[in-house]
């Protein structure tokens, strides 16, 4: 019944995971995007990709301020999410954007460094998304596999960047993802400083 349980938690959490993209094919259908859909498509994508970041890496300090050992069950799924909008954005930009002509892309990365800090917030997170599955775990071992993860602060932090550069008036949601993003790094930094390795027993 548990095993049971556990699943159906984690279909739901995976279904509410999509309704983001789910309103977002509506309000596409519907009409309801405004004068330039193409931007509202790409933008939307772009700020579920930073929320559900900031969602998986809030995941341990829940765990461990709150003793709620359940949530770290889903903290592999809400991080693969924020790769998948992640990707949808690059797609948006890449596709709807400018049709694949890729000597326009390159002249605007190099162009608009918004674009590049962007794109390399992505990159940082492909390694990560690859690595996900307990095989590649295994395969790196744990200690080398945790020393590759703790690039999704980088680019969490190199994300919000991309943000920040594109707003041009209200920058308050930025420096808020900002803000929620430079809390939880220096949690884990005051953790790892005042958390002592136990003994090892002989």
């Amino acid at each position: 019944m548990r095993r049971r349980r556990l699943g159906l938690v984690k279909a739901g959490v995976f279904l509410i995971c999509l309704l983001p993209l789910s309103i977002l094919a509506w309000d596409a259908v519907a009409g309801n995007l405004g004068v330039n859909p193409i931007e509202a498509v790409t933008r939307r994508l772009g700020d579920w990709a930073i929320r559900f970041l900031i969602i998986a890496l809030a995941v341990t300090p829940v765990r461990r301020l709150t003793g709620w050992g359940e949530v770290a069950r889903y903290r592999r799924m809400l991080g693969l999410f924020a790769f998948f909008y992640a990707i949808l954005h690059v797609f948006s930009y890449v596709g709807l954007d400018h049709f694949f002509a890729w000597g326009d892309i390159w002249a605007d990365i190099v162009k608009r460094r918004y674009i590049t800090v962007g794109l390399l917030a992505v990159l940082l997170l492909l390694p990560l998304a690859v690595t996900s599955t307990a095989g590649m775990v295994r395969r790196l071992g744990g200690r080398r596999w945790r020393l590759l993860h703790r690039l999704v602060y980088p680019a969490g932090m190199l994300a919000v960047l991309h943000f920040y550069m594109l707003v041009k008036a209200d920058w308050r949601e930025p420096l808020l993802y900002g803000a929620i993003v430079g809390a939880l790094l220096g949690y884990r930094v005051v953790n790892a400083l005042y958390t002592r390795p136990r003994p090892v027993r002989a």
